[in-house]
C-alpha cells in the first residue's frame, strides 16, 4: 500500500506500527519486504528485537561506515540473501566474500572505468532516441513508462552485451530474467529460520526454468565470441569481461565465473537504471515546478538533440533529480548483513550470528538524518559534503559499493535529460504508484504518465 496525496507527498510505502511475528513476517515479505520494516526505523537511529536470532536494523551513518567500510569481513551478507540468489548468478562478485570476491572486483574494475563507460554511451543515445520516437506516436494517452523504460534500459545492456550479434533472442533473455527476478526474491520462511541453501524452496522451483533459460544464454553468447574470429570495432562488455583480470595474480575468469558474473551485470545493470529513472519521472510529474526547472537547464544544453556522455558535467540539476530519486525510492532498499564476531555498534552489544539489517529506504527518510524526508527536493544535493556519506547508500557503500554505479548514472542522466527537454510528463489519473519491494524497489502497477510532446 501506498501513502500519497492524502498528505501532498510522493508515493510511500506504509511501514509496520506494530511488532511482527514470524508468519506476519514471512506473509509481509512476500508482499513487500518495506512493510516489514519498523516505522520506529525512521525516527531513530538502531532497533533491535528477536525473531529465531536477534537482529538489529541500523540507520546511524557511523554504524553503516563500521559495517560497510571498517569491518566488511566481519559481516558478509546474509544468507537469506545468498540463499535467494545463489541459484542464478553462482559465486559472481554480488554473492562471493573475501579472496574470491576481491580477485573477480579487481579484474571487473577496470571493466566500468570512466573511458569504458564514455565508450558505451552512444549505444544509450541511440537507445533513448529510439525510445522518443515511439513516445511521440503514443502521445495523447497515457503511457506506462516504467515498462517503456525497463525495455530501453534492457536494450542498452543487450546491445552492450551481444553486440556481436550472437544469434540471441534478447525478448527470452528479457522474460528469463524477469521471471527468475519475480521468483528468486520472494522469501521463505526456511530463509529466515536458516535453513542450509541445499534445502529446497518450494516458492522457487517455478523459477528454475528461467534460471536455466539464462544460463544456457549466457553460456551460448560466450561459446559464441570465443568461436568468433570476427572483430566487432569496438569492445563490448561481454569483451571486456573476457579480457579483464586481476593485476595482482593474473588470474581470468573461467567459463563458469563469467557466466554468472554476465548475468549479473545483465540483471543488475538494466534493472537499477530503469527503477531510477522511472521514480526520476514520476517525481518530476508529481511537482511540475522542478520539472519546467530541469526542462529549462536540458534545453540550454541539449538544444534540439539528444545527450551524450560529453554533456554529463553541466547537467546538474538533471543529476541531482535522479539523486533525490534515488534518496526516496533506493533499488535495494533493504541489505542484510550477518555479524561473524561479537561488536559493538550504535551503544549496542552485536553477537555473533546476529542479523544485521541495513534499511536504506529508512535511512534515506530518517528525521534525525533528512530535513522533510518525505519531501522531493532535489537541492538537497546541491552541495554534496553537506550530506554524511553514509546517510545517503543507493549502491551501498564502502569496498562492495555498486561497480557500476558510474554506469547507472550516466545512462538515467543521458535518459532522462533527453526525455524532459522533448516532453512534459503530467501524472494520469487515478494511477499512483505503490513502492513495493521484492528484489529491487519497484513501483506496483507501473508509472503511468501522460506524455505531451513540447
Amino acid at each position: 500500500m501506498a501513502n500519497t496525496d492524502a498528505e501532498n507527498l510522493p508515493a510511500k510505502a506504509l511501514l509496520a506500527t506494530r511488532v511482527l511475528s514470524l508468519p506476519d513476517v514471512v506473509r509481509t515479505a512476500r508482499q513487500n519486504l518495506l512493510e516489514i520494516i519498523p516505522e520506529l526505523a525512521t525516527r531513530q537511529n538502531m532497533v533491535s528485537g528477536r525473531m529465531i536470532k536477534r537482529w538489529h536494523m541500523v540507520m546511524d551513518p557511523g554504524g553503516l561506515k563500521r559495517i560497510l567500510r571498517e569491518h566488511p569481513q566481519m559481516y558478509p551478507k546474509s544468507h537469506i540473501v545468498t540463499n535467494m540468489l545463489r541459484p542464478g548468478i553462482g559465486e559472481s562478485l554480488f554473492i562471493a566474500e573475501g579472496r574470491h570476491w576481491l580477485w573477480q572486483r579487481r579484474a571487473a574494475t577496470p571493466v566500468f572505468s570512466t573511458r569504458n563507460i564514455a565508450g558505451l554511451a552512444p549505444t544509450m543515445t541511440k537507445a533513448v532516441s529510439r525510445m522518443i520516437a515511439r513516445l511521440k506516436e503514443d502521445a495523447g494517452s497515457p503511457v506506462d513508462m516504467h515498462r517503456e523504460i525497463v525495455a530501453t534500459t534492457f536494450e542498452v545492456i543487450s546491445d552492450i552485451t551481444f553486440s556481436g550479434g550472437e544469434s540471441i533472442d534478447r525478448s527470452v533473455v528479457h522474460k528469463a530474467i524477469d521471471d527468475y527476478i519475480r521468483s528468486a526474491a520472494k522469501v521463505s520462511l526456511l530463509d529466515v529460520i536458516g535453513a542450509p541453501g541445499w534445502v529446497p524452496r518450494p516458492g522457487r522451483i517455478k523459477g528454475t526454468q528461467a534460471i536455466r533459460s539464462m544460463r544456457r544464454i549466457a553460456e551460448s553468447a560466450i561459446r559464441a565470441r570465443q568461436d568468433s574470429s570476427k572483430s566487432l570495432g569496438r569492445e563490448d562488455l561481454l569483451d571486456l569481461l573476457r579480457s579483464g583480470q586481476d593485476p595482482k595474480s593474473g588470474r581470468k575468469m573461467n567459463a563458469i565465473e563469467l557466466r554468472d558474473n554476465l548475468l549479473t551485470f545483465i540483471v543488475a545493470g538494466h534493472e537499477t537504471t530503469a527503477l531510477a529513472l522511472s521514480w526520476s519521472l514520476y517525481l518530476l510529474a508529481f511537482d511540475p515546478a522542478v520539472q519546467e526547472t530541469t526542462r529549462t537547464e536540458t534545453r540550454k544544453i541539449l538544444g534540439n538533440r539528444v545527450a551524450t556522455a560529453a554533456d554529463l558535467e553541466r547537467l546538474v540539476l538533471t543529476r541531482r533529480v535522479v539523486q533525490e530519486a534515488l534518496r526516496l525510492y533506493p533499488p535495494a532498499a533493504l541489505l542484510a548483513r550477518e555479524a561473524q564476531h561479537p561488536d559493538k555498534i550504535g551503544g549496542r552489544e552485536v553477537r555473533r550470528g546476529d542479523t544485521m539489517f541495513l534499511p536504506i529506504y529508512a535511512l534515506h527518510r530518517n528525521r534525525l538524518l533528512w530535513n522533510d524526508p518525505d519531501g522531493f527536493d532535489p537541492d538537497r544535493f546541491t552541495d554534496p559534503r553537506a550530506i554524511n556519506p553514509y546517510a545517503f547508500l543507493p549502491f551501498g557503500g564502502g569496498p562492495r559499493i555498486c561497480i557500476g554505479m558510474n554506469f547507472a548514472m550516466t545512462e538515467a542522466v543521458i535518459m532522462l535529460s533527453s526525455l524532459i527537454s522533448r516532453f512534459r510528463f503530467t501524472r494520469a489519473a487515478g494511477r499512483n504508484p505503490a513502492p513495493v519491494l521484492i528484489l529491487t524497489l519497484r513501483p506496483e502497477e507501473g508509472i503511468w504518465l501522460n506524455v505531451e510532446p513540447i
